[in-house]
Parts: structure tokens; C-alpha cells; sequence
């Protein structure tokens, strides 16, 4: 018989009892765009070689065209990140189909795919629907997790969630059994899409995407539904506190994006739930989980500035 877990005391407002650290080999990483920083964003190589290096998740946005297609595309125009231009909302699938998304991203050399040789094959680089990805991922012999941001304003304003809880729908992960717990999170910066996430989906988990902690917010509460806080890195760095109060309400710490060395031992350090990262492989290596390194341990009260992060 297991031993009786202590009392946990709850903080007023809290929505659950304090959450326990996390240490570093526990802490899930998630693909920011798939393996970004060495493959195109969004692309389908991109998530594959996130996979390949052992990423326990993966993020992606979701955007829909004009013929109500959901595409995995950051930007509202496509000129960023492919070889042609326009508003995604004003383009058909069709449209986006013609466009490489992948040579504005070019490796400093061949060793760089040496690794992964079948990414670079013919449509590996192509407009990416969130159908194919569900599709790899939900085809996966591991479990992987699933981080889906809405990116809010749109001119399809709900259409964008209605079609996302459709479409999760077909694959078995917007309404999970009684006990079970889908691989899917839906993020946003947009507490109104967060909402409608809630209502369209209840199970699903929802995360409230932080550029900043609004006043009403920084005790560690979350609006209503909401138990994960989204904060972008910069806000660990100058509020290390705030996971232990998001902590301390009961709810979890998701950080994105968490690139160098610095910000991951501040991540182990603050025991956040998850790291959202450019370079997966990196951070598995800084945590110890790819057999080559010991975890990463922040020296106590010691938070090192990066400049050059995000």
C-alpha cells in the first residue's frame, strides 16, 4: 500500500493544490515550430527531425485559408517564410501548395542534413495542413504531445477554434474517455480564444500565452478553465518568482522559447512543467537525457542575462 500523500495547503483562489518541482530529467521538451533552428519552420522536415531527436513534443500555429483549410503558418503573410506573398487567410490551400516554404532557410552545408538525409526530399518543404501533421504524430510509436497555437486577430475570428476542435475531433483528441487525457493543448495570447476552446472542448488543456503577466495575474491565478501559464522566457528571467506562484495556485509553467544554455538552467533551476524550444536536441542534451551529458543545474539565486535571446 502506497503512503498517504502529505496535506498540500491551497493559496486563496487557487484552482488545485500546489504543484511538486519538477527535476530536469522529468521536464518535457516541446519542438517550437518543430526543429526549428536547423530545419525550416513548419515544415514537415521540421517536425520529422524533431522526432528523430527525441523531442517529447511539438508546437506549431494554425491559421486558416480561404477555403477553410488549417495550416501550420507563424506569420499572417507568407513572404517571411516562403518565395511568394499574401495574407494567408486570403489564399486557397491550392495556392500556398505552390510556394517553398524551405529555401529561404539554406544549411551552411551538406553535413548539416547529414543526419537526416530524407528531409530534403520533394515536398518535405511544402505548405504544412495541421491534418498531416496529427497525422505524423498521431502515427508515432511513442506518445508526443501536442501544442497548437491559435494566432489571434484573424478575420475568421471562432471559425478558427470550430474547425481546430473538428479536426482534432476526426483523430480521437478533442474529447478524450473518462480518465484519459489527451497528447493535445490548445495555447493562445488570446483569452477569447482560450474560452472558446474551453467551451467547444472542455477536456482539453489550455494554455494562457504570457508576452506579459497582466497586474490581475501575477499572484499565479489563471482566468477560469485555464491551468497552464505560457510565459515567454524574458519574464523568467526578470520575475523568477512567478513560476513558484503559478506553482502555489495549483497550475503549471509551459516557457517558450528557450534557446540558450542560460535560460535552460534557469528552467531546471525554477522547476517549470515544460520548455518550448528552437533546438530540442540542445536542451535534451543541457537536461542529461541524451547520454552524453549530466543535467543542467542553475547555481542557486544566480540568473544569468542573455541578450541575444528572444
Amino acid at each position: 500500500m502506497s503512503a498517504a500523500r502529505p496535506h498540500i495547503a491551497l493559496r486563496a483562489g487557487a484552482s488545485g493544490p500546489a504543484l511538486p518541482r519538477r527535476n530536469a530529467l522529468e521536464i518535457p521538451v516541446i519542438a517550437h515550430r518543430g526543429a526549428s533552428d536547423d530545419v525550416p519552420e513548419h515544415t514537415l522536415a521540421a517536425y520529422e527531425a524533431a522526432l528523430l531527436q527525441g523531442a517529447d513534443g511539438v508546437e506549431c500555429d494554425v491559421r486558416l485559408t480561404a477555403d477553410m483549410q488549417l495550416v501550420c503558418v507563424h506569420d499572417r503573410r507568407v513572404n517571411r517564410t516562403s518565395d511568394g506573398s499574401g495574407v494567408v487567410s486570403t489564399l486557397e490551400l491550392a495556392q500556398l501548395r505552390q510556394l517553398d516554404f524551405g529555401s529561404w532557410k539554406q544549411p551552411a552545408s551538406d553535413e548539416e542534413f547529414a543526419e537526416y538525409p530524407d528531409l530534403r526530399r520533394e515536398g518535405a518543404h511544402r505548405v504544412l495542413t495541421l491534418e498531416r501533421l496529427l497525422e505524423l504524430v498521431t502515427g508515432h510509436p511513442n506518445r508526443v504531445e501536442m501544442a497548437i497555437e491559435t494566432k489571434h486577430p484573424t478575420r475568421y475570428a471562432g471559425l478558427v477554434e470550430e474547425h481546430l476542435v473538428a479536426l482534432l475531433d476526426r483523430f480521437g483528441l478533442a474529447h478524450p474517455r473518462l480518465g484519459e487525457r489527451s497528447p493535445v493543448r490548445v495555447m493562445s495570447f488570446s483569452a477569447m480564444s482560450v474560452r472558446r476552446i474551453r467551451r467547444l472542448a472542455p477536456s482539453l488543456d489550455t494554455v494562457l500565452l504570457l508576452d506579459r503577466v497582466p497586474l490581475r495575474l501575477r499572484d499565479g491565478s489563471l482566468p477560469r478553465g485555464v491551468r497552464i501559464a505560457g510565459p515567454g522566457i524574458h519574464i523568467l528571467r526578470i520575475h523568477p518568482e512567478y513560476v513558484e506562484r503559478v506553482h502555489s495556485m495549483g497550475n503549471r509553467v509551459h516557457v517558450w522559447t528557450v534557446d540558450q544554455p542560460s535560460d535552460i538552467d534557469l528552467c531546471v533551476e525554477l522547476g517549470v512543467d515544460a520548455i518550448i524550444s528552437n533546438r530540442p536536441k540542445a536542451v535534451l542534451a543541457r537536461l542529461g537525457r541524451d547520454g552524453t551529458a549530466p543535467p543542467a543545474t542553475a547555481r542557486h539565486g544566480v540568473i544569468e542575462l542573455n541578450p541575444d535571446s528572444p
